[in-house]
């Protein structure tokens, strides 16, 4: 089965050569790479065009659009694999790969998504917010427990995932997407029930420098990405028993959110001093009414160190209650 690598870039001259040579050494040699330019201003375009005439594997596109979700598409409308995955232009892939995201979806078959381990690297000094993500996404592999915490951040990497181009159709991939297009192409995937499954394996090395899309784009500024959470929440789950535990800067803004959805709920806290006022028009309770309901979906949303395993240690006694970390 072929695999066909969908990569974007814009003004990427300074990384490409390292980028393409990583694609160029895997193992898995049976794979076509579809490169689009979003309108670069550098030497970008030029240097694809000198791999595309040395290996017909590679070949090069205009964005038909503009910005990633247009080049994305762009790029999926010339995808003639059985397999697809996406790679970002900055990035490295380890020689191997292709070969074990493929034999992950050979064995497993249809229906399933693969990915593997990660593992930043930087020009400079790493930043400690990308290393305990890398290191989230590891634990969420080695447990196989993607699925369960998709509320709380993007669960799979955006470069570092392969599946089979009838399911990829199947949630209208890359059709229509909204920011972050990644996330969101996560929770299409979930909803679609395609079930994850992971190497044990460094499948992505995944490089972090001042000039990356997630420390400049506007869309990624917000990690919280409060509206695409709430909007496939209830989409999964529905707008009845719904209680918020949160009255921090996170909980606020996830509260704004849930009445812009026009969402009825119950806000609980166990921060004394927020106990009894009303914000944004609705009373905080103390955290204790919940052992009053059996059905409630408990959202989490609290940046505090230790906050969240002290609140789901206490949740884990309240029998028949749902709760996600936001």
């Amino acid at each position: 089965m072929k695999i066909s690598i969908v990569m974007c870039f814009k003004n990427e001259a300074k990384h490409l050569d390292d980028t393409i040579q990583s694609i160029l050494s895997q193992s898995e040699p049976d794979f076509e790479l579809i490169a689009v330019d979003d309108h670069s201003e550098d030497e970008s375009v030029q240097l694809l065009k000198k791999y595309a005439q040395r290996d017909s594997r590679v070949s090069l596109l205009a964005n038909q659009g503009h910005g990633i979700i247009d080049a994305l598409k762009t790029a999926y409308s010339a995808v003639s694999g059985d397999l697809v995955t996406r790679h970002d232009a900055d990035d490295l892939m380890p020689d191997h790969k292709l070969a074990t995201l493929k034999e992950l979806l050979l064995t497993h078959g249809p229906g399933h998504v693969a990915t593997g381990l990660v593992s930043y690297f930087s020009e400079g000094n790493l930043a400690e917010g990308f290393i305990k993500y890398a290191d989230w996404l590891n634990e969420l592999c080695r447990t196989n427990s993607h699925a369960k915490h998709v509320f709380k951040e993007c669960v799979i990497a955006s470069p570092n995932w392969m599946a089979y181009k009838t399911d990829l159709e199947s949630i209208n991939a890359f059709q229509d997407e909204d920011y972050p297009e990644d996330y969101h192409l996560v929770f299409k995937m979930i909803e679609k029930k395609l079930k994850v499954v992971s190497s044990d394996r460094i499948t992505h090395l995944w490089r972090d420098h001042p000039a990356r899309v997630s420390r400049t784009m506007a869309h990624c500024k917000d990690q919280k990405f409060y509206v695409l959470k709430v909007a496939y929440f209830l989409k999964f789950y529905g707008k009845e028993d719904i209680v918020l535990w949160g009255t921090g800067p996170s909980g606020k803004s996830l509260a704004k959110e849930l009445v812009a959805q026009g969402v009825e709920f119950k806000w609980v806290s166990n921060n004394t001093k927020k106990i009894g006022k009303s914000i944004y028009g609705i009373s905080v309770e103390h955290h204790d009414s919940l052992n009053a309901r059996k059905d409630e979906k408990v959202v989490i949303a609290v940046t505090q160190r230790g906050s969240a395993e002290e609140i789901t240690g206490f949740l884990d006694d309240v029998p028949g209650c749902q709760y996600f970390n936001f």
